[in-house]
């Protein structure tokens, strides 16, 4: 059973609000708040999960509610056990889609409901169901535009092996390091949206997996939109059918398409802006750039974690592709990360500014460490037969030498203040 859009129509007499600033009534035709489980051969936890997930609303909803099974070609018996679900529940109804992927079944549902509320939640729900009724609260009130659950915010309680826990923290880095993320935690299945706000961003996401999470918040972050925070408690599922590798891949590869889309100009974030009404409420002051000491140590804990997140995706690109090809690409998404915080953090540049021409010289200090790295790894091949502990120990530390010379050439040239105030872009 597809969920049917209700139609809405608006009179010429009265104002239309401006998207997510208005709180969303209790009268309307459908639900305040719909709920998806996106699902793919899911007939262990299914049924657990949505009567879980009923009882917890049918005792603190307080407000017309649906959850929706979002079945993305399933080829077990998760259609047959959602659609007997559906007939036991009224609140429950299932959506099928022939072609597999979460993002697209969010898209799907999203799309089509009538609901004020727009959420999701993983099928093992990880997430404690007590973070239901914050995560929603600020989209009802009109406050917040977008709300997510974080298990790296402060207060947030999470069980989970160090494995995935250093793969959280670096794949957020990356994302404030490339894309300038301001949230802290893309990936939680524990996210809230406002339908009439989900309607306009909804048509600008293109990816259809994973990385949707994360390609609707930036566009929302970009389009200046509010996003709420919500510290969950959450435990890990051991018997998660993740993909670590290929997800991680496929991110990377979200990461490198939207950084584009942003730097060319492909999403029209100034009339999405004007659209949803949030223009910037103020400019950035420049700031005074930090000293020698200070820019050291920051400098060092950036490289720290830089040369961390360099060293998880060799090693999970070594696994799928050769060892040059797999040091390129960890060292060039480690290398634009490292420029845009260097950037803000060691170097005290604000705005966006000569973002454009810092990227551009951070990339030429780049490929000298390119050429270090790479060099060392050749050296290495033709002399011998490395194992993957002996090639990783030697490209760690070429890393390290060629972050010296990134520290010199970034404070010697492409920040140094004496080269004049950097040309002003254009905010797209």
């Amino acid at each position: 059973m597809n969920i049917t859009a209700a139609s809405r129509t608006e009179t010429g007499a009265a104002p239309v609000p401006r998207p997510g600033t208005t709180p969303i009534g209790r009268g309307g035709p459908g639900p305040v708040l719909d709920v998806v489980i996106p699902v793919h051969n899911e007939e262990a936890d299914l049924e657990p999960c949505i009567r879980r997930l009923h009882a917890h609303l049918e005792e603190h909803a307080g407000h017309p509610y649906r959850i929706t099974v979002a079945d993305n070609a399933s080829t077990d018996e998760t259609r047959h056990i959602a659609e007997r679900l559906a007939r036991e529940l009224p609140e429950v109804v299932v959506h099928h889609l022939d072609e597999k992927g979460r993002g697209r079944a969010l898209r799907a549902v999203w799309s089509a409901s009538d609901a004020g509320v727009l959420a999701y939640m993983d099928v093992d729900l990880s997430t404690d169901l007590a973070a239901l009724a914050p995560l929603v609260a600020p989209l009802l009130s009109g406050h917040s535009d977008l709300a997510i659950g974080s298990r790296l915010a402060r207060g947030a309680r999470v069980v989970r092996g160090p494995k995935r826990e250093f793969i959280s923290r670096c794949y957020n880095l990356i994302l404030r390091g490339t894309l300038a993320a301001k949230f802290s935690d893309a990936q939680c299945g524990f996210k809230a949206i406002r339908a009439d706000v989900a309607r306009r961003l909804l048509p600008h996401v293109q990816d259809t997996g994973w990385f949707f999470d994360t390609e609707l918040l930036v566009l929302a972050q970009r389009s200046g939109l509010r996003t709420h925070e919500v510290p969950v408690d959450w435990v890990d599922d051991p018997d998660s059918s993740v993909h670590l590798v290929a997800t991680a891949t496929a991110d990377l590869k979200g990461v490198a398409r939207l950084t584009r889309a942003t730097c060319t100009g492909a999403i029209p974030f100034r009339r999405l802006r004007e659209q949803l009404g949030r223009e910037p409420i103020g400019v950035e002051a420049p700031g005074v750039p930090p000293s020698l000491a200070r820019q050291l140590v920051r400098f060092a804990a950036v490289g720290v974690a830089s040369t961390a997140a360099y060293l998880l995706l060799f090693l999970l690109l070594r696994t799928v592709v050769g060892a040059q090809a797999a040091n390129f690409i960890a060292l060039l998404v480690t290398a634009v990360a490292n420029t845009a915080v260097n950037r803000r953090v060691t170097f005290g540049v604000r705005g966006r500014g000569g973002a454009g021409r810092h990227q551009f010289e951070g990339l030429l200090v780049f490929g000298l460490g390119l050429v270090l790295t790479s060099g060392s790894l050749a050296l290495l091949n033709a002399a011998t037969h490395p194992g993957i502990v002996l090639e990783t120990t030697v490209l760690v530390l070429a890393n390290l030498a060629a972050t010296v010379l990134r520290f010199l050439l970034l404070r010697g040239w492409v920040f140094n203040p004496r080269r004049g105030p950097a040309t002003t872009e254009e905010n797209r």
